[in-house]
């Protein structure tokens, strides 16, 4: 087992990892830019280095600082968290050339599940169910116009070499492709250095559901259930739960078994997830998989009991897992609000500055995973994330009860949060009755 791990993120997530290996005997390295000095990862952890500027690209984007800083500390490993470096095959062979052992996936799983159109090929070749679109990146707007031919509306322009929305278009008729193709190279350049875009389907009124997967160096993988992703906004996640009120064992075991045979397809260990849009009639595809540690992986440790950080750094170490499919059980319901520091009556714009007063709610069957206190200042150049409340009971009415109590308990003041937001979201008919698709946020009056 290592003796001291380097997380190479901030934030929640940071204090996530910390706190696993404190209960392992890990020692922990906190790295942090000069805006996250007061930032408690950086108190938490048992050393800790500045490793740049307030700009991410200066700091936690800075790979040659970040492996200086483990080189400095005597770390073995790098747990990098969900953030900038947690997708990096570059940075993943780097670790593995300075010898530091990278907590994450094989490089090249990471390498081929980055580029969307090579992962939508290999999932495809494993016998997984992809959105039908273009067989690699287009060469050329005459290119998209005759696979747009083949595909028929609506389709979806997507950047290759990313996701969460960024360099993505839909198109709802010829005329407007053009303008959508220019649009989405760009918006991909831009976020992701590539301007390479792929065509598919647009599938209407589906929702986001995706599937945890957990493997060994050894070649054992399990999955571990499936988590309702498809309260967003802008393709960003403001709500997670586990179960999904939309999936019945039958859906459930096609969906885990596709997602085992599109790990094994790339030869996949760590925690990842593959990610799939479920139309009404219960047909599936491919979207994409994220090769780290998710956002809303507390959804899936409260219904099954696994410890996913634990299990990522044992899994690292080169130990097998101790468990088998068999041994893994829903039991329960999750749901986990991303209370964000945005104001929704301002068309969810960012908000910082002081916190001035803080009460994190508690109680039976409460988990709150959050880096802030009273008097924490949050820093302008980063991701909005506060806090995420994670709420369980014996089934998903009695989450979402425990959920509104929550959220009544919940005080951040100094800044404009998404609290407000959840609690209607909670109290909405179309919610309650798990009736809800993707568009739901955007098409509802309520959340305008």
């Amino acid at each position: 087992m290592f003796e001291k791990i380097l997380i190479a993120d901030r934030g929640e997530i940071a204090l996530r990892v910390i706190r696993a290996c404190k209960e392992m005997g890990i020692e922990t390295v906190a790295v942090h830019s000069q805006a996250d000095t007061r930032s408690l990862h950086v108190s938490f952890a048992d050393e800790d280095v500045c490793i740049g500027p307030a700009a991410g690209k200066d700091s936690y984007r800075n790979i040659v600082n970040i492996i200086s800083a483990a080189e400095l500390t005597n770390a073995d490993a790098i747990h990098p968290g969900y953030g900038p470096l947690a997708e990096n095959a570059d940075f993943s062979e780097i670790c593995a050339d300075c010898g530091l052992q990278f907590i994450g996936p094989p490089t090249v799983a990471i390498r081929k599940m980055g580029d969307k159109a090579v992962a939508r090929h290999t999932m495809q070749e494993g016998g997984v169910p992809v959105v039908p679109g273009s067989e690699g990146a287009l060469q050329s707007l005459d290119d998209a116009r005759q696979w747009a031919e083949k595909i028929g509306f609506p389709l979806r322009l997507k950047a290759s070499a990313g996701g969460g929305g960024r360099g993505m278009r839909v198109v709802r008729a010829m005329d407007e492709l053009e303008e959508a193709w220019q649009m989405a190279r760009r918006e991909a350049r831009t976020a992701f250095t590539s301007d390479a875009v792929y065509m598919e389907r647009s599938i209407e009124d589906a929702r986001h559901i995706e599937i945890q997967v957990l493997g060994d160096q050894h070649g054992n993988i399990v999955h571990l259930g499936e988590r309702e992703c498809s309260i967003q906004r802008r393709h960003q996640k403001l709500l997670e739960e586990s179960p999904s009120p939309a999936v019945d064992a039958d859906l459930r075991q096609q969906l885990g078994e596709s997602a085992l045979a599109g790990a094994a397809a790339v030869g996949y260990y760590s925690a990842g997830t593959i990610e799939f849009l479920v139309d009404s009639d219960h047909n599936f595809y491919f979207m994409e998989m994220n090769t780290r540690i998710q956002v809303e992986h507390p959804v899936t440790e409260m219904v099954t009991g696994i410890d996913l950080v634990k299990e990522q750094i044992r899994v690292a170490a080169g130990e097998s897992l101790r468990v088998s499919q068999e041994d893994i059980q829903l039991t329960g319901h999750a749901i986990e609000c991303r209370i964000n520091a945005e104001d929704p009556a301002r068309n969810f714009i960012p908000s910082s500055g002081v916190i001035e007063a803080l009460h994190l709610p508690g109680g039976p069957g409460v988990r709150v995973d959050s880096h802030i206190y009273q008097g924490y200042e949050i820093p302008p150049y980063y991701d909005s994330l506060l806090a995420k409340i994670i709420a369980y009971g014996p089934d998903r009415q009695g989450a979402m009860a425990r959920m509104r109590r929550v959220l009544g308990e919940c005080t951040i003041e100094g800044v404009a949060t998404t609290v407000l937001f959840h609690q209607t979201l909670l109290n909405q008919p179309d919610f309650i009755a798990g009736q809800f698709d993707t568009n739901y946020v955007a098409n509802a009056a309520w959340s305008s």
